[in-house]
């Protein structure tokens, strides 16, 4: 028991590493960051439903989890094919593509989740 325990605190070593990693090295990783930081305050603010959270934070772990794949992918990519090649090329680019269908897909559940409420709350103050 306590080597399966052991094993599993070292796993969870091996992913913060790899979560550093990617925050260290990807320009993208950080706009995200951001824009997390953004959605939570604003749902925060807006006073949002558990239900609300529920697929907001699913949403925001879809598009790490894909920017992280991404930066996984490019990786091993680059070990094994250090000089350009044409496959390289299009695993690097459909692993891009991923992230660009979590992130455009983030973008429409804000808006259907945060906008309405928002919208309420801005003419409230505003009107």
């Amino acid at each position: 028991m306590k080597s399966f325990l052991l094993s599993r605190v070292q796993s969870i070593r091996h992913a913060v590493r790899g979560w550093f990693y990617a925050m260290r090295t990807q320009r993208n990783a950080w706009i995200h960051s951001a824009v997390t930081i953004v959605v939570l305050v604003l749902g925060i603010w807006l006073g949002l439903s558990p239900l609300d959270w529920a697929v907001i934070i699913l949403t925001i772990a879809m598009v790490f989890a894909a920017e992280f794949m991404n930066t996984a992918i490019e990786a091993v990519v680059d070990l094994a094919s250090p000089e350009s090649h044409p496959l390289a090329k299009i695993g690097k680019d459909v692993g891009a593509a991923a992230v660009l269908v979590a992130a455009l897909a983030a973008i429409l559940i804000g808006l259907l989740i945060l906008g309405p409420p928002l919208l309420l709350k801005l003419a409230g103050i505003f009107g």
